[in-house]
């Protein structure tokens, strides 16, 4: 495989500003994640005021993904001759304005309207974000940059929801959404004196991605991809009523609760940058078992766990999550080659549509059986994931062999 993705801008600006730029990737995928999964952490007071019901509106969590998953790949053949750092800059300014919106929406339709525009601009932004922190990096360094970027995905995940909960509880889940708003607005500011100009790249588009869905060492991962982003949706879109179900957890425990799931992910994601370059298929499977664990457990166990045991399975399901996320793009990254960009938009599709899949399969079994069924399900996704991982390349061996060409 060939590795065209330059690292010319890391050879012409200080390494400071490299690392920085790099960073900054990382906040504006943070950014564009929490604006993604914020609805979950304030499914109750969004439903209780625009009269829906949790599970209706974790419902806006599906189209949002689904959406995303759409514009991602179309970002594969739309956006590979477009200069990035303009692109980067106009996207975030969307998803900025997108959050102003539902901050501003008088009702239900208004605020699915505002998620859609958020969607369109989100997809396309995580299809370029790799492939550009993977360009901007020194060649022997992409690992670590990965891990920095996608840091930012791991910590919207498992920090944006209780940040987001916790202003809804002290303020209003308005303030959230402009919150992020706001945060969004000044990672665009940022991004201009900060981002590198970056060449263009060859090898992308149409062909590319025909080439991308031809190979199985590529559809492997994303099948095992789609199976633990499912399992893990259905089961965290729904985790905010599932805690307060549980008989010693107060509502100002609930929020302490998931910033506990939020530490331990931030913890995994620091393990992941020290040894994904040397084991990521065996600190994979380790995490998938420890998310199958603390999904199964919780399900089986439900209200007998107590706030100590359901915390322990929290601390277990934030970092398993927080490095499967890290540990599935690194993998795809690595064994794509000079069609990264493509491999990397084909990526951020199924993830998508897996998060849609996953919060539609939740609200169904929700609705049909109730929350432990719904962890129970979301723990054999995780089960699944693991077995097809085990079956899988070897991608630390992939990626020395191309660095060393």
């Amino acid at each position: 495989m060939e590795r065209n993705m330059s690292a010319a801008p890391a050879k012409e600006l200080p390494r400071w500003r490299v690392w920085l730029a790099i960073v900054l990737l990382g906040v504006g995928a943070f950014t564009i994640v929490t604006t993604e999964l914020a609805p979950i952490g304030l499914l109750s007071p969004i439903a209780l005021e625009l009269d829906r019901s949790e599970a209706t509106v974790g419902l806006t969590i599906t189209l949002y993904a689904w959406i995303g998953a759409f514009s991602a790949l179309l970002a594969a053949f739309t956006l590979s001759r477009l200069p990035r750092k303009p692109l980067l800059i106009g996207l975030m300014l969307g998803l900025a304005l997108s959050n102003m919106l539902a901050m501003l929406a008088g009702d239900f339709d208004m605020l699915l309207l505002a998620r859609v525009f958020g969607a369109v601009a989100h997809g396309l932004f995580w299809a370029v974000i790799a492939a550009t922190a993977a360009q901007i990096a020194p060649a022997r360094s992409v690992g670590l940059a990965t891990s920095i970027v996608f840091g930012g995905v791991s910590a919207a995940s498992v920090l944006g929801v209780p940040l987001a909960n916790f202003v809804g509880q002290v303020s209003s889940w308005r303030i959230a959404f402009g919150g992020i708003g706001a945060l969004g607005l000044m990672v665009a500011l940022v991004m201009v004196p900060i981002l590198p100009g970056l060449p263009l790249q060859s090898g992308q588009g149409r062909t590319a991605l025909a080439g991308v869905l031809r190979r199985p060492d590529l559809l492997g991962i994303y099948a095992a991809t789609a199976l633990a982003v499912t399992g893990h949706f259905a089961a965290f879109t729904f985790i905010e009523p599932f805690l307060h179900s549980v008989p010693d957890v107060s509502a100002i425990l609930v929020a302490a609760l998931l910033f506990g799931f939020g530490a331990a992910g931030l913890f995994a994601n620091l393990l992941a940058g020290i040894f994904i370059d040397r084991y990521l298929k065996p600190f994979l499977m380790l995490a998938l078992t420890l998310l199958t664990l603390a999904l199964l457990v919780m399900g089986a166990w439900d209200d007998r766990l107590g706030g100590l045991g359901v915390s322990i399975m929290l601390v277990l399901w934030g970092s398993s999550v927080s490095a499967i996320f890290v540990g599935f793009q690194t993998w795809i990254l690595r064994t794509a080659g000079a069609a990264a960009m493509s491999a990397s938009a084909v990526y951020v599709a199924i993830f998508n549509a897996a998060i849609g899949v996953g919060a539609m399969v939740g609200a169904w079994v929700l609705s049909h059986a109730g929350l432990p069924t719904v962890l129970m399900i979301a723990g054999l996704g995780g089960a699944l994931a693991l077995f097809l991982v085990a079956g899988l390349g070897r991608p630390a061996l992939v990626f020395v062999q191309e660095i060393n060409k």
